[in-house]
């Protein structure tokens, strides 16, 4: 009988300090702080074969949000996430000078494509994609230069609700956007295609006609990568 106890304690030790180890070992990740993305599920971290030009340049069921010259000698897909800290130091530190160097002159036609890592980013997407589509990008450079407004509050989506106001979405436009599935729907696509098709995995990820960046590059690193 005794041997019996001690060994249903040794058991169930083994299990307290299994469990323990795995808590420890572990990376800890707030959800609206992590810069990776969630793999989805059943798919592949990478692609199997290198990403097909059909397959980078294929826009989800939204539409692709751009900015230039369709036929500018250079293309540049960004993928990014309105939460992650990364690609708002990008947008807000080098994407103003990057616009006027590239964009603004016909040498970068430029497409932004939406890669949620988060309920809160999911939110503030598809908000993003809800006002008309030549307002797309005043309320993304909104939410990049405000993120610590919103983005990391106990109420996110109270803060986004009164944020979004002074670019006049209303609150029945607001609640009808968060309601729509076919917004949803389209986000996820985008993500899931990125990460199946593209092997994207982390925000920001670049595309630089057809070559994979990963991580927030500097004005330089562009000008290096563009010369070829």
């Amino acid at each position: 009988m005794k041997s019996r106890i001690m060994l249903a304690l040794v058991a169930v030790a083994a299990v307290v300090a299994a469990v323990t180890i795995y808590f420890i070992v572990q990376p800890s990740l707030s959800p609206t702080l992590a810069t990776r993305a969630t793999p989805v599920a059943g798919a592949s971290s990478a692609p199997a074969t290198p990403a097909s030009n059909s397959d980078l340049m294929t826009a989800g069921p939204l539409g692709d949000r751009t900015l230039g010259d369709p036929k500018a000698p250079n293309v540049v897909i960004e993928y990014g996430a309105l939460t992650c800290p990364h690609c708002q130091r990008f947008a807000t530190e080098v994407f103003p000078e990057f616009k006027k160097k590239y964009i603004d002159t016909g040498k970068v036609y430029f497409i932004f494509r939406e890669f949620p890592l988060n309920q809160v980013d999911q939110v503030a997407i598809m908000l993003a994609r809800c006002v008309p589509a030549d307002r797309y990008f005043a309320v993304v450079d909104l939410l990049y230069q405000r993120q610590n407004d919103w983005a990391f509050v106990d109420k996110p989506q109270d803060a986004l609700r009164g944020l979004l106001k002074q670019v006049g979405l209303s609150q029945d436009s607001f609640d009808a956007c968060l309601k729509d599935q076919n917004v949803l729907n389209g986000v996820n696509w985008v993500k899931n295609n990125a990460t199946d098709k593209l092997g994207v995995e982390a925000t920001p990820t670049f595309f630089i006609n057809g070559k994979k960046v990963e991580g927030e590059q500097t004005l330089a690193e562009i000008d290096k990568i563009l010369a070829g």
